[in-house]
């Protein structure tokens, strides 16, 4: 995340992706400019907050009766996310949750490049979606090689410590783990954990 010239708070940062997926949308729709208060109707937000938020982030104020130009401020929060800069990613496991990820195409929106997966099963190697799947021994030389930065690990708990100690090895500092599980790694490594059981049952629950 680039850093602003403004402090931008937590809470800000955290709703700039959701703002950003609501603009593509309505760039995609032809929509030209947008006010405040359309995106805080749409998105469920009061317009003082969106307001606010887009003021910290925007290079270009909103003009009256019209609004924010939308590419404008998609390429404003984009710079701000670090979405300008393509980011490469692998994914650790072929399976159901991997393959979904490997035929997933909305990564790009966002500047992220799934460039492969990795798999222990000789069965999963080859291809899917039109990516291709290596066995699990090759990620060190294919890491090196595209200046990989992301690991998506989509394996089972048993299998999500060795997972990520080979993310590790190949040089790879940054992990997103579905399984559920914590991961010991060396200092310099971030790693963000995602329960989809967890997701499902307080959405549930609300």
């Amino acid at each position: 995340m680039q850093s602003m010239q403004n402090p931008v708070p937590k809470a800000t940062a955290a709703r700039i992706p959701a703002y950003l997926r609501y603009l593509k949308g309505e760039a995609a729709k032809g929509v030209g400019c947008v006010s405040s208060a359309a995106i805080a109707r749409d998105m469920g937000l009061s317009a003082v907050g969106v307001r606010k938020d887009l003021s910290l982030v925007s290079s270009r104020p909103g003009r009256p009766r019209l609004g924010f130009e939308v590419r404008q401020l998609i390429s404003d929060l984009e710079k701000f996310l670090g979405y300008d800069h393509w980011t490469d990613a692998v994914v650790i496991g072929a399976g159901g949750l991997g393959r979904a990820m490997l035929a997933y195409d909305g990564f790009e929106n966002y500047g992220i490049h799934v460039v492969c997966a990795f798999d222990v099963a000789p069965e999963k190697v080859g291809s899917f979606g039109g990516k291709p799947v290596y066995p699990l021994d090759r990620l060190p030389q294919i890491a090196a090689r595209n200046a990989v930065k992301v690991a998506v690990l989509a394996v089972p708990r048993s299998a999500a410590q060795a997972a990520c100690d080979a993310a590790v090895s190949a040089g790879i500092r940054a992990i997103l783990n579905f399984a559920p599980v914590y991961l010991t790694v060396p200092e310099g490594v971030k790693v963000r954990y995602e329960d989809l059981a967890v997701a499902l049952a307080q959405l549930c629950g609300e």
